[in-house]
């Protein structure tokens, strides 16, 4: 993961996440693009003006945009210093969700961080909007969402919530086994069921794949029943066993798909709680091809 990019609204929500990609990657050479749309109202009537002192109010948004920026990344090696980490301030014009995808596709980006807030009262989402969009719109890499509040934690131990219903590639469980090694992490596999039954023979054949991606990672398997909701039990789980990041892959009825669908009463225990690795799937031609290829492997050794 050397090209990591760090969107910012120069908050504290959004600096706490920074702070996290910081520690998380203090030991690797990256490269962090911090990234600052904006979408200044530009008045449309001849009776508004479009000038504040003389400057026109998009330039003066730009200006406060850049300023902004160079503030951040004074701020960074202020506090770090790190010579491993070097970076490239992007100011936009756009909307954030559109930029981080063209981002993302120009400069080849492994990892998008992110700082989730969700709204309060009423309104509270368990995870902000704009990270809910980034996630559903950013399909060629993972999205990993900081937590508002979450101070470090070196990720000693990853939960994987999975329902063995889908092949995973390698390619796709890829950040989970690098985040492992490179923490020598223990990966707990959690699946969530409504009431305890036996797997199927599908989803054997994906856990013993899943196994074998494993072998040189400590992991063990947890099945767990559902309490009230998935996010809710996945939130359970990772309290009671210490776990300091939750991994999931994000494809249609993931567990992913299921939490941004739960009504808001259920998911909003798991507003602010741990990192969360959102991993988006492969196309499906890719994950046939991969699986048969994988399938002959497993044939071809017994």
């Amino acid at each position: 993961m050397q090209k990591i990019l760090i969107p910012t609204d120069f908050s504290e929500n959004a600096w706490n996440a920074i702070d996290y990609a910081m520690q998380l990657f203090r030991n690797r050479r990256c490269t962090f693009y911090l990234l600052n749309t904006y979408t200044p109202v530009i008045p449309s009537s001849r009776f508004m003006a479009k000038m504040i002192d003389g400057v026109r109010i998009v330039d003066a948004v730009r200006e406060n945009s850049e300023r902004g920026l160079d503030r951040t990344v004074a701020k960074i090696r202020s506090k770090y210093g790190n010579t491993n980490h070097s970076f490239e301030t992007i100011s936009s014009f756009n909307l954030l969700v559109e930029e981080v995808k063209d981002i993302v596709e120009t400069f080849g980006i492994h990892l998008v961080i992110t700082g989730t807030k969700g709204a309060s009262g009423v309104d509270e989402v368990f995870m902000g909007s704009n990270t809910v969009r980034i996630i559903k719109s950013t399909k060629k890499c993972p999205v990993l969402a900081i937590p508002y509040h979450f101070e470090y934690v070196t990720p000693s131990e990853i939960a994987f919530a999975t329902d063995f219903n889908r092949f995973y590639t390698s390619s796709e469980l890829e950040p989970i086994l690098e985040m492992a090694k490179m923490f020598k992490a223990t990966v707990r596999i959690v699946h969530v069921q409504y009431g305890i039954k036996a797997l199927t023979e599908l989803q054997q054949f994906n856990l013993n794949m899943l196994r074998r991606y494993l072998k040189d990672v400590p992991h063990y398997v947890h099945t767990v029943s559902e309490l009230n909701s998935v996010s809710h039990t996945l939130e359970t789980f990772s309290k009671e066993l210490g776990i300091h990041l939750l991994a999931m892959l994000n494809y249609q009825h993931s567990y992913m798909e299921k939490m941004t669908r739960e009504p808001i009463v259920k998911r909003t225990a798991f507003h602010t709680q741990i990192p969360l690795l959102v991993i988006p799937e492969l196309g499906m031609e890719g994950i046939s091809a991969k699986a048969k290829e994988e399938e002959e492997e497993v044939e071809s050794h017994n």
